[in-house]
């Protein structure tokens, strides 16, 4: 897909069909997110793909934000391993690159997504054994839209450039 096209037509997803993303456009979405700059390269970011009934049980227990979706990606940096430049930690900005990334290549390959900060973070890590060093920074529902899916409300609701964009 063009990238205009991608960047057009990439909405919020609240409600998910069953149907899973093919496994070979999961590891082309995967990839477009390994494959996303991070400070200095470090490379600290973690993504959990969730999947088992174990994993999705946790993530509604942490978040009622799942939509249904039948795997959530789950977006967490190693903290330890995380750049740190003038005393300010680049971990959760290069969570956040990796998740544009994860959220655009799932875009272009024709399977939904929405971006989810609203869930219990302790629940989470203690559900799934999520290491103490990884901190959770998103939860990436990826699915396909359900039928009866409205689009998002917001999808339109976008600033003037003028507001947004500003030249000095």
């Amino acid at each position: 897909m063009d990238f205009e096209k991608i960047i057009e037509t990439r909405q919020s997803t609240r409600k998910f069909s069953d149907k899973k993303p093919e496994k070979e456009i999961m590891e082309k979405i995967l990839d477009a997110g390994r494959r996303a700059p991070t400070a200095k390269n470090v490379q600290p970011v973690k993504v959990y793909v969730a999947e088992s009934e174990k994993a999705i049980e946790a993530i509604d227990k942490a978040s009622p934000c799942r939509y249904g979706a039948p795997t959530v990606l789950i977006v967490g940096v190693n903290t330890d391993e995380a750049c740190v430049l003038n005393g300010h930690s680049t971990a959760e900005i290069d969570a956040s690159i990796v998740a544009t990334h994860l959220m655009l290549a799932a875009t272009n390959y024709g399977v939904d997504s929405i971006w989810i900060e609203r869930f219990d973070r302790k629940i989470l890590k203690t559900e799934l054994d999520i290491p103490e060093s990884i901190l959770p920074v998103c939860l990436l529902p990826i699915g396909f839209r359900a039928e009866d899916c409205p689009i998002s409300r917001n999808f339109h609701n976008r600033k003037p450039i003028e507001d947004v964009i500003e030249h000095i």
